[in-house]
């Protein structure tokens, strides 16, 4: 069996005096598996998102993801390691509408130092690939949502990441858009990629997931394969 790309032992994170976002969360995710992160807003997901992405630290316990202990990592160290290691989406998109979108996409490469011709190279990959090449010289206020989450799903991809986390990627996107971030995802999974989805959609959990997990209170209630969670995981 595969070493765990993340793993969470006894995480524990507290904000100010209130109650703890996540308490003693332990969790495995191996390379491959598409799993989606459920819960109600305040339950905890993001906070378990950015923990994974090394954007926070945990209290007590510790986050190692792709053999690196990022809880041990300092602020230079672990935007290193999102750089190369780990893609991100986000529910708004994030683009800088000042680039081309080509330039967007290979944004995350530049900032790694790789040779401009490799860079370019590989952003004409992914657009083809994700089947907007012909908004290469495009500006993304210029595209549908659907159209610039694309764009960010290719910048993520852009350095080959071990991980992609999307955090609520449909939430600004129409049904019909939404569905065709699902379907990507799906596709993107069954090429290999290791996918941590943050959604409260069941349904797009059901559609591009194998595996979900249903958080409350900081604490994970619920894993289990998608097909079986029930409707109150996103209450």
């Amino acid at each position: 069996m595969s070493m765990p790309l993340i793993e969470l032992c006894e995480v524990s994170r507290r904000y100010d005096d209130g109650p703890p976002a996540l308490h003693e969360v332990s969790l495995t995710v191996r390379p491959g598996e598409a799993v989606a992160i459920l819960g109600p807003s305040g339950s905890g997901k993001s906070t378990l998102l950015n923990l994974i992405a090394g954007l926070d630290r945990p209290d007590t316990g510790t986050v190692t993801v792709d053999g690196a202990r990022i809880d041990q990592l300092g602020e230079t160290g672990a935007a290193l390691h999102r750089r190369t290691r780990i893609g991100m989406v986000f529910q708004f998109f994030h683009l800088l509408d000042d680039l081309t979108v080509t330039d967007n996409v290979a944004l995350p490469a530049r900032l790694a130092g790789l040779p401009r011709g490799e860079t370019e190279r590989r952003a004409a990959e992914l657009l083809e690939r994700l089947g907007i090449d012909r908004h290469a010289r495009t500006h993304p206020d210029r595209l549908s949502g659907g159209e610039r989450q694309r764009v960010a799903v290719a910048r993520a991809l852009m350095n080959r990441p071990a991980l992609l986390l999307a955090d609520e990627p449909t939430g600004a996107l129409d049904t019909a858009a939404g569905q065709d971030v699902s379907r990507l995802l799906t596709e993107l999974n069954a090429e290999g990629q290791t996918v941590v989805l943050v959604t409260h959609d069941l349904a797009l959990a059901r559609s591009c997931t194998s595996r979900t997990i249903r958080i409350a209170d900081g604490r994970i209630t619920h894993d289990q394969p998608s097909r079986a969670v029930a409707p109150e995981a996103v209450r």
